[in-house]
């Protein structure tokens, strides 16, 4: 696992696939740096990328307020099936089945149906699949890959909302991660090899 800063306050790592980010990530870096480590947002287990966690309460509880206010922003990068738009908006109604773990894009708002919106920029494509840059504005379980699965563009890797293919895992990865810190912004950014 990468660590790419830490301080008393906060750490920002790079969480390898197959780690469960609230449980395995902070006891890697209790085991790296010593202290408490509290999660602030999640990734699914097989996805990677760049996370920051609080190493106390206070900073906890800062950055806490920066995910509710927006203030804090991830991006991340995907590699999706098909040729998608060079730009888009998506805005979705998302309801997540809890007994089979599995979310789907609901045409309007009921009771357990939550709003979804990113935006996308595409980096470069080919043939059969494009790489895309997304900036998300809500966090919705499996949201990325709900939203452009919805639209036929399933991402690489993700069998369980349609891709047909050999690779392991979904292609996404938590790329870049901007917040207030210390009274300026920082931005902490790192692309895995498959995106460069």
């Amino acid at each position: 696992m990468d660590i790419l800063y830490a301080d008393d306050s906060i750490a920002v790592i790079v969480k390898p696939v197959g780690l469960d980010s609230e449980h395995a990530v902070p006891e890697e870096i209790r085991r790296a740096l010593g202290g408490e480590v509290f999660p602030i947002h999640r990734l699914d287990q097989n996805v990677g990328g760049v996370m920051v966690y609080a190493r106390n309460k206070r900073a906890a509880a800062q950055l806490s307020a920066a995910v509710q206010d927006g203030t804090l922003v991830k991006e991340y990068v995907a590699l999706v099936h098909g040729m998608v738009e060079e730009e888009a908006v998506l805005e979705d109604f998302l309801f997540k089945d809890s007994r089979k773990n599995k979310v789907f894009a609901v045409k309007k708002e009921r009771k357990g149906v939550k709003y979804a919106k990113l935006s996308y920029t595409r980096l470069k494509s080919d043939d059969d699949t494009s790489l895309v840059r997304i900036r998300l504005y809500t966090g919705r379980s499996h949201q990325i890959r709900v939203q452009f699965a919805s639209r036929k563009h399933p991402l690489v890797g993700d069998h369980k909302y349609g891709a047909r293919d050999n690779e392991s895992t979904p292609k996404l990865f938590s790329c870049c991660l901007t917040f207030p810190y210390q009274g300026e912004e920082r931005r902490f950014e790192y692309l895995p090899d498959w995106a460069k």
